[in-house]
């Protein structure tokens, strides 16, 4: 659940307390953040509201959407009110419609990512932190990637990008120390935290003919045969969830990974 405090003390602070607040939930943990209300980062955004704009008269009003097919989604909670009542409240519905949680952690998952929406690893890499808290060590992400284009639509952070490829968050705790190009950019770092394994599972990148897989390879992941995958793997008839292909070959599939979070387990604590 995003708003409340957050929009407006990173909406006001501008480019720089955007980067970074999302290199400190980076190295905060993507799995000890994401799907949770109360963490790090979320109680340094409440200090700064309350210090800085807790004079102002301001009333919240909070929507959840159940995330759907189509872009909109359906909404199922309105909340309004000015204080974390009202956040509290909104998260705990969204925890029940928008978190899908799995029995025990899944081997292979197979991610697509729709052309029309995904053209850069940029984007595509919700693929890797949507997931990843499912992913059981040892296991395989597969994501398959027709309309990837580019890494990074910035030029520079492109170039930064090409030059690192996505290391684990140790390595890019080393580099953000030893190059200020990199330090300069704490997104940028954010984001490889983002969207790495930590050597936990394998990520296997499938793109078509605008990104090469040498490309691909450069920058830390795998790369395998878009059309040899998608014959495999055909996203028009795989069901959202557990799909038995036969042939010792159990796959869990997910085709909105922007539109929802999966985790391990029914309880989470502060969640």
């Amino acid at each position: 659940m995003a708003n409340y405090t957050k929009n407006l003390c990173i909406g006001l602070g501008g480019q720089d307390i955007i980067n970074k607040t999302h290199f400190l939930s980076a190295v905060a943990g993507v799995d000890n953040i994401i799907g949770t209300a109360d963490n790090p980062v979320r109680r340094l955004i409440n200090e700064a509201y309350t210090r800085f704009l807790g004079h102002l008269r301001v009333i919240f009003v909070l929507t959840v959407m159940e995330s759907g097919g189509d872009e909109a989604g359906t909404m199922r909670g309105l909340f309004v009110g000015p204080d974390e009542d009202a956040f509290l409240a909104a998260c705990t519905l969204s925890r029940e419609v928008n978190i899908t949680f799995v029995d025990e952690p899944l081997d292979k998952v197979v991610v697509y990512l729709s052309p029309s929406e995904y053209r850069s690893t940029w984007l595509g890499n919700k693929s890797i932190y949507r997931t990843r808290p499912a992913i059981a060590d040892g296991g395989e992400l597969i994501v398959l990637a027709p309309g990837l284009e580019t890494f990074c639509e910035d030029p520079a952070m492109d170039k930064l990008l090409r030059r690192y490829g996505y290391i684990d968050t140790e390595a890019t705790m080393a580099a953000v120390e030893e190059d200020e190009e990199l330090r300069a950019n704490y997104g940028l770092a954010a984001h490889f935290i983002h969207s790495t394994a930590d050597g936990r599972f394998s990520i296997t990148y499938c793109t078509g003919d605008h990104m090469t897989a040498a490309e691909v390879e450069g920058i830390g992941f795998r790369s395998a045969n878009l059309s040899e995958m998608l014959k495999r793997y055909p996203p028009e008839t795989m069901a959202e969830g557990m799909n038995d292909l036969g042939a010792g070959d159990p796959v869990y599939f997910v085709r909105h990974p922007g539109q929802g979070l999966w985790l391990v387990g029914g309880s989470r604590p502060n969640a």
